[in-house]
């Protein structure tokens, strides 16, 4: 296994034209599923220990279960914190990782600027790559005024500037979750404005409901990390649901197949990011 520089690997999915993929572990078998995903395909990945896992096992736990089957892969990885607050990311620090993510979106934007400027000010000291939010996202299907849900062009500039931020992730049509009915439309023009008025790259969270149109045209706008989870946490349920539909079976067979298709699932997302093949491991 290869812990990477996360500025490093996102650099260089700028200069290549594509995008690095994001994922969320919630169990060991998953944990696997990314990691082997990661190795099988050579692709470079953002390991994200997140906000389910963590109340259900406490970060220092999810870190050292992540370490472990990290360990023992060939895999170029990043290990990631994926919507901390603010005591969570000091513990992450602490813990070692090479990036967090800091979420202080649902916070008064003064506030916002304030903490996520200390934040950087912390990490940065230790070498971590800082991401945060800036807009808000609704979960799928909930109906939502999405003028006071997108991302301002305006104070996107202001809050990469004052806080220092070194990725930023944005509100621009994206949901959390797969709706069940017509999504709304990705809003790539805004994409393009706030690269251009912030200089850094962007990041999209929930990207299971994006189309790959969209994934092109947004990491063509200035995309260069995609979070991506619901559609590979319904793999791993598929596979399960598979064996126990099929009569009384051992838990560990259920496990494996839905591990099995779990990788699948993230491989084909690495091939729509564009960054199959691209781990240096590879070479």
């Amino acid at each position: 296994m290869t812990w990477v520089d996360p500025a490093g690997l996102i650099r260089e999915a700028q200069q290549g034209g594509y995008a690095v993929g994001a994922f969320n572990m919630h169990s060991e078998e998953t944990t696997e599923a990314l990691v082997l995903a990661a190795e099988q395909s050579a692709s470079p990945m953002f390991l994200q220990v997140g906000r389910a896992v963590v109340p259900h096992m406490g970060l220092a736990a999810a870190t050292a279960m992540t370490r472990r089957v990290a360990d023992a892969s060939s895999a170029e990885l990043v290990l990631h914190l994926d919507h901390g607050p603010w005591d969570e990311c000091l513990e992450a620090i602490k813990l070692g990782f090479a990036s967090i993510m800091y979420d202080g979106a649902h916070l008064p934007f003064e506030e916002n600027i304030a903490s996520t400027r200390r934040i950087v000010d912390i990490a940065h000291s230790f070498g971590v790559l800082v991401e945060a939010e800036l807009g808000r996202i609704p979960d799928a299907d909930e109906q939502v005024d999405w003028s006071a849900y997108y991302t301002d062009v305006a104070e996107a500039e202001r809050f990469v500037a004052e806080t220092g931020v070194d990725t930023l992730a944005i509100s621009v049509g994206i949901v959390h979750g797969i709706p069940a009915h017509d999504p709304q439309p990705l809003d790539i023009e805004r994409i393009v404005r706030i690269r251009e008025v912030t200089g850094v790259p962007l990041v999209l969270h929930g990207a299971s409901g994006l189309t790959e149109t969209e994934v092109r045209e947004a990491t063509a706008a200035g995309v260069h990390k995609f979070n991506a989870d619901t559609d590979l946490r319904l793999a791993f349920r598929k596979g399960i649901e598979q064996v126990w539909g099929a009569g009384d079976r051992q838990l560990e067979e259920a496990l494996a197949v839905g591990r099995d298709l779990m990788v699948a699932a993230t491989i084909e997302k690495l091939g729509q990011y564009g960054c199959l093949g691209r781990s240096a491991v590879s070479a």
